[in-house]
């Protein structure tokens, strides 16, 4: 049940950041479910190969690399998903940085109030 809402309130706020961003186009909400799953499949499998791979960097960046590794992985999301659109790598560093920081945020408050 856990991960169905953690999906649910990353395509809320994937789709709402569209309408914030104008760099980042998602056709509707269903696409936004679509991205939110792929994302995951992505975080699951990609993000872990390309953290290992850019650890030096990321130790040389102080840690700034994985924002870089975040926004890479949102244009891949975008490459794999028809109905979503970014439009360059800036817009998907800035959208990873706000869905990261929201969602985070959002399961916090989800995950206080169940207790």
């Amino acid at each position: 049940m856990n991960l169905i809402i953690r999906l649910l309130v990353t395509a809320v706020v994937a789709f709402f950041l569209t309408k914030v961003l104008s760099g980042v186009h998602i056709d509707g909400f269903s696409t936004a479910l679509v991205f939110a799953i792929v994302l995951g499949v992505l975080n699951l499998i990609v993000t872990p190969i390309l953290k290992i791979l850019g650890l030096p960097l990321t130790i040389i960046t102080l840690g700034f690399f994985s924002l870089v590794i975040n926004a890479l992985v949102i244009l891949l999301a975008d490459y794999f998903i028809d109905g979503m659109t970014v439009d360059g790598f800036w817009w998907a560093f800035i959208f990873s940085i706000a869905l990261s920081v929201i969602t985070s945020l959002l399961s916090g408050i989800f995950a206080s109030s169940k207790d």
